[in-house]
């Protein structure tokens, strides 16, 4: 590790998006002694009310993303849709981790899974949709046919059986750049979250297993008690993924068991992921403080369990049952400061732990 890259505490982050992640990479920060700044077009982002400052502008606003680099050491990004171009004009001024290249490819599914492949990445079968002569030869069907940019929990997407319920998608779709991707036989939903630091040092987090809803991933459980070969299978693919990218930071890998054993990706995101908040209660490292290692170029942290867990998102209306929460001693409680709740929202996220209390205790 190069000694003149490590930013010491002290030092400032500053942290593209406003969301709950970037809500707790800042509170992560914080505990390390580092400030973090913000930048989002919102007036009052939930980022924004743990960090040091706000720069309030839009992701084209040149000026204003030059001051906001002015004001910070290195910058990182808390979701993967900020606009390309924004990443790469900060990169004018400051470092970006984990850069342009993870986004580029995390904002278009086809370039994704192209990605994936060229790593040997094994993906479910997939062809592009984006023309009435890629309708009429599609044979990746039944499918799921996906808008290859935007979209997500379950956005932009439909789930299609024959050439004539793909033709009727694509046009409610906008008759826009599509992937279509076959349907996978699965047995269940995994995760790998892996840190790369800037001497190339990597660190997988136990794999979690998802379960979701409607598009939206409601819980994820670790230990995920899946075949060791499975999880190395899992693991292995996210370290490739990461090593791929030359990323330094955090990247998550969503991924399907199929029934025979397989692991196929399904997508990346290069962030901290919804399936990882049960580090923050659960790991001896959480995955905010991970990246927060990772960008300002500390040693990444041990990723031992320390609990069993199993971490519930909190949607729309199910928020208001915090008090519930609160005496459950098993409970640890995440709300992340949202003034209105929809359905479909995330509001917090709750994680049970095994308490130390109830472990085995020695007789010897």
């Amino acid at each position: 590790m190069v000694a003149d890259k490590i930013l010491p505490p002290g030092s400032t982050i500053g942290i593209l998006g406003g969301g709950q992640l970037g809500r707790m990479t800042a509170i992560a920060a914080a505990r390390l002694g580092y400030r973090c700044i913000v930048f989002a077009p919102e007036a009052d982002p939930v980022a924004a009310q743990v960090s040091a400052a706000h720069v309030q502008a839009a992701y084209d606003d040149a000026p204003a993303l030059a001051n906001f680099a002015a004001q910070v050491e290195v910058i990182t990004y808390e979701f993967e849709n900020v606009p390309e171009a924004a990443v790469s004009e900060c990169l004018r001024h400051r470092p970006v981790r984990p850069g342009v290249q993870p986004i580029h490819l995390a904002q278009h599914r086809l370039r994704e899974k192209a990605f994936f492949r060229s790593l040997g990445i094994g993906t479910a079968d997939y062809q592009p949709v984006a023309s009435d002569a890629d309708v009429a030869g599609a044979t990746a069907l039944p499918g799921i046919l996906k808008t290859c940019t935007e979209g997500y929990d379950g956005k932009g997407q439909a789930r299609v059986s024959t050439r004539d319920e793909l033709a009727a998608a694509w046009t409610k779709l906008g008759r826009r750049e599509c992937i279509l991707e076959a349907l996978v036989d699965f047995q269940c939903e995994i995760s790998a979250i892996v840190a790369r630091g800037l001497d190339g040092t990597t660190r997988c987090f136990p794999i979690g297993l998802n379960h979701h809803r409607d598009g939206i991933l409601r819980t994820t459980t670790v230990p995920s008690n899946l075949p060791p070969a499975i999880l190395a299978t899992a693991e292995r693919f996210g370290v490739e993924l990461a090593n791929g990218l030359e990323l330094v930071g955090l990247i998550a890998l969503e991924m399907f068991v199929t029934k025979d054993g397989r692991v196929l990706a399904n997508e990346m995101a290069p962030r901290p992921h919804n399936s990882g908040h049960w580090t923050i209660d659960a790991c001896a490292t959480s995955q905010f403080e991970q990246l927060v290692r990772a960008v300002c170029g500390l040693p990444l942290g041990s990723v031992d369990v320390l609990a069993a867990s199993r971490m519930e998102n909190l949607i729309g209306d199910e928020a208001a049952d915090w008090q519930r929460y609160l005496i459950d001693p098993t409970a640890r409680l995440h709300l992340y400061g949202k003034g209105e709740s929809r359905p479909g929202r995330k509001m917090g996220h709750v994680t049970f732990v095994t308490p130390l209390w109830a472990a085995p205790t020695s007789t010897t």
